[in-house]
């Protein structure tokens, strides 16, 4: 069973764009997408044989690295059947076109379009039914092949795999439920845990408020008040405890431990040296935080800017960004992973590889400029509240922006297998040439701008 939905479809509308892109003669690597790929036909073509393209017959060769040298229909139909289990395993479903080599050449198919809808239901366990429909490109049949997100997991051949960027990589049955949960509005960080208000850490709440006094400092009231609060009144503004006094799930994590490792930084001075610093435990997320960051503020060594500058010296990588980047790591991560957040601290460079995909649309191209989607709200308003973390989503646009106001290389975000997210910073000494221009530009705000930092 798959997800249907009212309005028009967003799969349908990337493969109209792809077709006309495919008509104007552009090359499937140029314009597939995540959620559209262009294949050819398995085994309609195979070496020093006739390929039959439309109407008119041509000689090709397989390429051995894209198309599979299948025989018969049966088997380009479970080749198909894999492909479109993985796309109805992922947010959004997807779609395939069939026809269309990698370099773009238009060998056509021949597949009935009823019988490869039929096959494909009979070969996931009778749980896919898919779309076929015929198209005509220049006078060359294919088939188009659509699917909506299912509801339920559905392996193929004993394996169950999803989208990755434009790939189909295996993934957990926990992490897949763990998706969809999240598409459907389930918060698992808002529900209780078997802790109380007994369990919390004195350390952590004592972490809570020097940062809520650090922001007091600089003249936040509500902060200074939410500070000042008794612990049972400051974790029921925090709304991580309900009203029988049992935490939830954010709460747990916050104030009372991890279920395994949350943090494991590594501290190297340089590559392939041994380490001279590692914190990795699974007390409460808030004292890892604080421990972690400490410890790399001591190693984010100091270096000198010419006289002249507000500040005659900085730090190898922004502060706020340094820290930005660790608490992004561990509030937007996958916590049904057992798998640590890593912060890797080599020389100049902090790397944080922290479970789980990208979320909700989100992917490195648009990650400045989308809507925030939590992948847990309740701990993510509750690190906010501390201010420990952005509500409004812009604590990547911080990062970005300190890292170019000082000449630094624009941070390094990708997804990686596993999947994992993964952000690299590359500090250094500040670029003076960086720090005077911007330090002449009026109005003084477009230094603070990081769309204009991206687009100097």
């Amino acid at each position: 069973m798959t997800i249907s939905f009212l309005g028009p479809d967003p799969v349908g509308q990337q493969v109209t764009d792809v077709l006309g892109r495919l008509a104007a003669g552009e090359p499937p690597s140029r314009i597939e997408r995540a959620q559209v790929d262009v294949k050819e036909e398995p085994g309609r073509r195979a070496i020093g044989e006739f390929v039959r393209a439309g109407d008119q017959l041509t000689e090709g060769y397989l390429n051995p690295q894209t198309v599979l040298a299948i025989r018969g229909p049966d088997e380009a139909a479970k080749y198909l059947a894999g492909e479109m289990a993985c796309f109805a395993n992922t947010s959004g479903g997807g779609a395939i076109i069939v026809g269309i080599a990698d370099d773009g050449t238009r060998i056509g198919t021949q597949m009935d379009p009823d019988w490869l809808r039929h096959r494909i239901w009979q070969l996931t366990n009778k749980q896919l039914t898919i779309n076929a429909r015929e198209v005509l490109l220049h006078e060359v049949r294919l088939l188009v092949l659509t699917t909506h997100e299912a509801i339920e997991p559905i392996r193929y051949s004993g394996r169950l795999r999803w989208r990755l960027d434009d790939n189909c990589v295996e993934i957990d049955p926990t992490s897949w439920h763990a998706e969809g949960l999240r598409r459907t509005g389930f918060d698992w960080s808002a529900q209780p845990s078997g802790h109380t208000l007994d369990d919390v850490s004195a350390i952590a709440v004592e972490v809570a408020r020097r940062y809520l006094g650090a922001s007091a400092a600089g003249g936040d009231e509500a902060a200074r008040d939410l500070g000042s609060a008794s612990t049972p009144d400051l974790l029921r503004r925090l709304h991580v405890v309900n009203g029988d006094g049992r935490l939830t799930n954010a709460g747990s994590l916050m104030f009372v431990g991890t279920p395994g490792i949350g943090i494991d930084y590594i501290r190297r001075d340089v590559a392939g040296g041994d380490s001279t610093n590692r914190i990795r435990t699974d007390r409460p997320i808030l004292e890892q935080i604080a421990d972690v960051e400490k410890a790399a503020e001591a190693a984010n060594r100091l270096v000198h800017v010419a006289e002249g500058f507000a500040h005659g010296q900085m730090r190898a990588v922004p502060p706020r960004a340094l820290r930005e980047a660790i608490v992004n790591g561990i509030v937007h991560r996958d916590w049904l992973s057992p798998h640590p957040t890593t912060v890797e601290h080599l020389g100049d460079r902090l790397t944080v590889t922290s479970p789980g995909g990208f979320i909700g649309g989100i992917d490195p191209s648009n990650i400045i400029t989308h809507p925030a989607v939590p992948r847990y709200r309740s701990l993510a308003e509750a690190m906010a509240s501390l201010r420990l973390a952005e509500r409004e989503g812009i604590g990547v646009d911080r990062i970005v922006r300190d890292m170019l106001a000082r000449g630094h290389p624009e941070p390094e975000i990708e997804e990686i297998a596993g999947p994992y997210v993964r952000i690299s910073l590359v500090g250094g000494t500040p670029d003076e040439r960086v720090l005077t221009f911007l330090s002449s530009m009026e109005p003084s705000s477009v230094s603070g701008d990081v769309d204009a930092l991206l687009l100097l």
